[in-house]
């Protein structure tokens, strides 16, 4: 077989999967507005991400789920029915928020809960009122009956046994039999039913925990995306599986990646490992390759730093994971994510915690409460990560480097590290207690540039500090060690000066 028919058939096989996820112009990038409402999101995607250049939002499963006493975030992964009605809103603000975001370039993604239905409850009542039977396995808002889940009933206690982690409950969540047809077809039912309101793809919650072929089965049969909503003709929608693989276990993720992408929670993993220090940063200049790292292949690969499992001790990673509450660390890694091509990279926006059981800020009633904006922040325990300054230019810097090359690949040999992409964009870091201060070769047109991280330009001058790039690409890199600026220095071509 030659290269170019080896080539033609790989292009092909991405083509005719779940991996592209739709991004309008050269966006890039997704953030998951974890328990905000359908309105809020609407707002946002108005006000901000679509001004800032975000391509997409993940939003926190949609349909009726089991409420729970004090209403902890996790009750949302305990479906009850597949009406879309939740704490964030019913169906017609649903519609209304991706029809919003979708007008202004900014793709909506669902976070799908379908390989179980919730745990025992008694009495048991869904988020628009109705009951079910969980004991008994009935579920009439859908309808389930004890036949449609997997028997015997056992729960999962051997990762080892890849047909007990599928086949067996997950803390006690009734697990669906997805090898029935019955049971594929009201899968198949709902994801149609988001397609059609104007969604751009997917996240499958516990894919590890269902078998691929059935779940290849299930995205086979899944509609092609809206033209309605503006996706070209014969668009598939973006699907990104939860396999959570760190090895040494009987499932594995390069099972999932045939028909969609998944999930890469190693990423995270490995960058917390280094940007906490206990790992050296020049030991990155290999990432690409994925082999190396047992990460999946960049174009089936999503990435993040955190999510809303692992960023309170559930899921993998545990105390290695970054999250808000470590701050410079964490801003540091985001920058590496955005300003690195590897993978699809999705943000995390929080909402202050203490008890990793604790959901989101609300009434007396449970009710959500609104993210309040003062002064570009969010206020009233809403975190908005994506709306730090330090993070929002990021994104917008990946969204102008998109397709270039990692080139100028620069290390100390320890944890300062620089390199560009292409000539559109340079960044250096320093996670060291000694000061950066080096001549580099950025790859840049000669010019003074405004380092995105520390400020922007505003009627032509910067706001923070700027580097002078010569006429060979050259120019002196200075980030402190004790520098309060997150440790990273930006630049882009369209912040010259």
């Amino acid at each position: 077989m030659s290269f170019f028919s080896y080539g033609f058939i790989s292009l092909l096989a991405f083509a005719v999967a779940h991996k592209d996820p739709h991004y309008v112009g050269d966006r890039t990038t997704m953030v998951h507005l974890f328990e905000w409402k359908f309105n809020d999101i609407a707002k946002e995607c108005e006000d901000f991400l679509g001004p800032m250049g975000y391509g997409g939002v993940q939003v926190s499963p949609v349909n009726e789920n089991l409420v729970m006493d004090n209403r902890p975030w996790f009750e949302r992964y305990q479906p009850i029915s597949y009406k879309i009605i939740s704490r964030s809103g019913n169906e017609d603000e649903f519609k209304d928020m991706v029809k919003r975001c979708n007008k202004v370039g900014v793709r909506i993604y669902v976070d799908t809960v379908v390989n179980h239905m919730s745990g025992d409850a008694n009495p048991a009542y869904g988020t628009s009122g109705a009951s079910a039977k969980p004991n008994e396995l009935s579920y009439p808002g859908v309808p389930y009956s004890s036949k449609n889940f997997n028997h015997p009933t056992c729960t999962i206690q051997n990762y080892n046994n890849a047909t007990e982690v599928r086949n067996c409950e997950l803390s006690g969540l009734h697990d669906l039999d997805q090898s029935q047809k019955y049971v594929r077809d009201k899968i198949i039912k709902f994801f149609n039913k988001l397609i059609d309101l104007g969604v751009a793809g997917l996240r499958v919650d516990a894919a590890k925990h269902m078998w691929p072929k059935d779940l290849e089965v299930i995205y086979k049969r899944i509609k092609k995306l809206s033209r309605k909503a503006g996706f070209p003709p014969k668009s598939l929608p973006y699907i990104y599986q939860e396999v959570i693989d760190l090895g040494g276990e009987a499932v594995s993720k390069f099972e999932y990646n045939k028909t969609a992408a998944v999930i890469e929670f190693q990423y995270g993993i490995v960058m917390g490992y280094m940007f906490r220090g206990e790992d050296n940063l020049s030991r990155l200049s290999s990432l690409e390759d994925t082999n190396k790292w047992r990460m999946m292949p960049s174009r089936d690969a999503l990435v993040m730093i955190d999510n809303h499992d692992n960023q309170r001790g559930h899921g993998a990673g545990g105390e290695k994971i970054l999250t808000y509450k470590d701050p410079k660390m964490y801003k540091m890694a985001i920058a590496f994510m955005l300003a690195h091509p590897y993978g699809q990279t999705r943000v995390m926006s929080s909402y202050v915690f203490d008890d990793p059981s604790q959901g989101p800020p609300a009434d007396s009633n449970g009710n959500i409460i609104s993210p309040e904006i003062v002064d570009g922040k969010c206020v009233k325990g809403w975190v908005c990560e994506h709306r730090w300054p330090q993070i929002y230019r990021m994104v917008q810097f990946r969204n102008l480097v998109n397709g270039e090359k990692l080139e100028n690949w620069w290390s100390n040999g320890n944890n300062q590290i620089a390199f560009s992409r292409g000539g559109k964009g340079f960044v250096a870091f320093n996670a060291e207690k000694d000061d950066l201060k080096q001549g580099l070769q950025t790859g840049l047109p000669e010019g003074v540039y405004c380092d995105v991280i520390t400020g922007e330009v505003v009627d032509g001058k910067c706001s923070g500090r700027t580097v002078e790039v010569d006429a060979k690409g050259n120019a002196l890199i200075e980030i402190l060690s004790n520098d309060t600026d997150e440790g990273v220095l930006a630049l882009h071509i369209q912040a010259k000066l």
